[in-house]
Formats: C-alpha cells, structure tokens, sequence
C-alpha cells in the first residue's frame, strides 16, 4: 500500500515539527514548506500530495493564495490553520476551496483525526472516478470523457459502460448485459445489445478497443496486464 504524503506549510519551524511528529506516528510521509512559495513549487514538483496543511499567515504568499491556486489544478484535501477566529476569516476559507479550517491553539489529536476523515473521504471518493487509458468516468457527474472531452453518451450507453468497467476483465454473454443493463423484464432481442455496444465503440473513438468482442461467449472491457 502506498504511504499516503502531506505537505505542511507554516513559517513557524515549532508548529510544522508538532504537526509533522504526530503525522508520522500515524504513518504518513511528510514534506515540509516554511514560506507559501515554496509550499507551491514543492505541490508543483510532487505529483502525489494527499493532502495539504496550510498557515494562513505566511510570507511570500499568504495561505489563502496557496490554497486558491491549489483548488485551480487540484482537488487534493486542504485543512487551514489559523490564529484569526472570525466567522468571515472562516466562510472566507471555504470559499477559496479549503475543506477544513482548524483554529491555533489545536489538539494535535483533534488535527490528526480531521486528517485520516479527509484522507478517508477522498479515498472513497476516487473509486466514483476511474481512468483507463485515454477514457475517464465520473460516476458522481455521470460524465465520460475521451482524451479530455466530454463524450455524450445516452442514459443506456451510459449504463451498458458502467456495467463492463464494473465487470472489467470478465468475459459477459449478451443474455448476462441485457438482463443486468435492460433488466430481467425486458424481452428485446439479444441484437440490442449488439447495436448499443457498437454505438459505444463509435463514440468511445480511439478507446473503442477496451471492448473486446469475446467469440461465441459476448463482450469484454479489456484491463491492462
């Protein structure tokens, strides 16, 4: 499993140490940022962050800007840290992005907690979202995408792909898509699956051979080795 990186950005060397200690109890691997431009040239040369801690107060560039130009490229998990209490300061955070914004002084047990929920989340949310190839799914928009462009598909078509990435690998005969995708009442011949997977290669274009035709048996979304 791979240890999951967070990135902590605050100008006080004490408080990155406090954080970063309890972190790595927890088994996470940690780089640290003193200042808010570096904090964005190490989230630029890392491609794998899980999750960012920003100060608000910091020179160069102020946790707010970091935390805007972030959520510009990236939906990884932000906490906010700050010593300012106000209920503006706050809404504030979350409109430039933040999903949480914990107030200095803070238990490191109550930071470490909102840590692994947001690690946790994310995670669950990601299997909603899957990648082969060229070809991206986003079961929480229902949008499928071919190379970066959205590609429209019907609600069938739609369906009929889900079912294949969800039995990716496994080898389905047309009588197992049309009960499963059309439902076990629906008595259309098993030349409707036929028409539906061909109108998929044609919109699917250069992914197209992800579905492999299976001879004598059916259809199959082909995962790499």
């Amino acid at each position: 499993m791979k240890i999951k990186k967070i990135l902590i950005a605050d100008d006080e060397k004490r408080m990155r140490k406090l954080v970063s200690d309890f972190l790595k109890k927890e088994g996470y691997s940690i780089i640290e940022a003193n200042d808010g431009e570096e904090a964005l040239d190490i989230f630029e040369r890392e491609n794998d962050i899980d999750l960012v801690i920003l100060d608000v107060m910091m020179p160069k560039y102020d946790g707010w800007m970091v935390c805007r130009k972030i959520r510009s490229k990236s939906s990884v998990p932000i906490i906010m840290l700050t010593a300012r209490s106000e209920e503006f300061d706050e809404l504030f955070g979350f409109e430039m992005g933040a999903d949480e914004y914990v107030k200095k002084p803070f238990s490191p047990k109550i930071l470490v907690a909102r840590v692994n929920a947001l690690i946790r989340r994310s995670k669950e949310e990601k299997k909603d979202i899957q990648v082969f190839k060229e070809l991206k799914i986003d079961d929480n928009a229902k949008v499928v995408y071919i190379e970066g462009k959205e590609t429209e598909l019907s609600p069938k078509e739609y369906e009929l792909l889900l079912y294949m990435i969800n039995n990716k690998g496994v080898a389905l005969s047309r009588e197992q898509i049309l009960n499963n995708v059309w439902g076990y009442d629906y008595f259309g011949e098993l030349r409707t699956v036929d028409t539906h997977i061909n109108r998929l290669r044609i919109k699917l274009e250069g992914q197209s051979d992800l579905i492999r035709t299976v001879r004598g048996v059916g259809y199959r979304f082909e995962v790499e080795k």
